[in-house]
């Protein structure tokens, strides 16, 4: 018979394991969160199947006639946060400690999840950095180095402006490159910078997917090879999307010889 302490148990694992993949977490980590709470509710019999589109976990009390819960979770949106990974680690830490009741837990847990984001003007001001250091990196100028910081900031509040609208990244991310790649041409053609493919370069570092190829491999490494297969899949199409951006505006541009040329 399963108690309604290890139902609430069970409910914490599936809202903590929900967090977890939600915020960028491997998928052995999410099993094994969920796993983690359940144990420390009892639970004799668990069960946890974890794809980036979705949590599939089972709880019994045990033995052919006991009973059995099976919840599904579909996991609608990821991204990458860190803050909320750490903080729902601690949390299971002390639950699994017997530093918190299951209550509790979900309520902090539940507050941890609706914690919005670093505010807007903090995140544009990071990618204003990550594009100009890039592009001084790669051999740009002082010049180009500001140019791409403007430019990686319009760039990327334009991206969050098209994903209010529901556009998926495929198309998000194309038109950004391709829109700022434009810009970038324009800008040299008007002698503003030395060379638009550095201005180029400290913008696509905005969208590089570094973080689904990591956890892609790290899947691959652990033996979940349809979360890997998953996550690939994603980050390949986000590269195609960049480089399809890029790649089309600088070939319409050399095929009419450049405006101002």
């Amino acid at each position: 018979m399963i108690t309604q302490r290890q139902q609430r148990g069970f409910m914490l694992a599936i809202i903590s394991g929900e967090i977890m993949m939600k915020s960028g977490g491997e998928i052995y980590r999410v099993e094994e969160i969920i796993t983690r709470i359940c144990r420390a509710c009892n639970i004799k019999y668990v069960e946890v199947f974890a794809t980036p589109t979705g949590i599939f976990a089972s709880i019994g009390s045990g033995g052919e006639e006991g009973d059995i819960k099976t919840y599904m979770k579909s996991i609608k949106s990821r991204s990458t946060n860190l803050t909320k990974i750490s903080e729902i680690n601690n949390l299971s830490r002390k639950f699994v400690n017997g530093d918190i009741d299951v209550e509790d837990a979900i309520k902090e847990a539940k507050a941890i999840d609706a914690k919005k984001a670093y505010p807007l003007p903090i995140i544009s001001i990071g990618a204003a950095l990550t594009a100009s250091i890039f592009c001084g990196l790669f051999g740009g100028q002082i010049i180009d180095c500001v140019i791409a910081a403007a430019l990686g900031t319009l760039t990327y509040l334009f991206s969050v402006l098209l994903s209010k609208y529901g556009i998926s990244y495929f198309i998000n991310y194309f038109v950004c490159v391709a829109v700022a790649s434009f810009v970038a041409l324009v800008s040299e053609a008007f002698k503003i910078t030395t060379g638009h493919d550095f201005v180029i370069i400290g913008i696509l570092m905005l969208f590089v997917p570094g973080a689904a190829l990591t956890n892609a491999l790290r899947d691959f490494l652990t033996g979940d090879m349809l979360s890997g297969v998953s996550r690939l899949t994603e980050a390949v199409a986000i590269a195609v999307s960049l480089a399809a951006g890029a790649g089309i505006i600088l070939t319409l541009w050399n095929s009419i010889g450049g405006v101002f040329s």
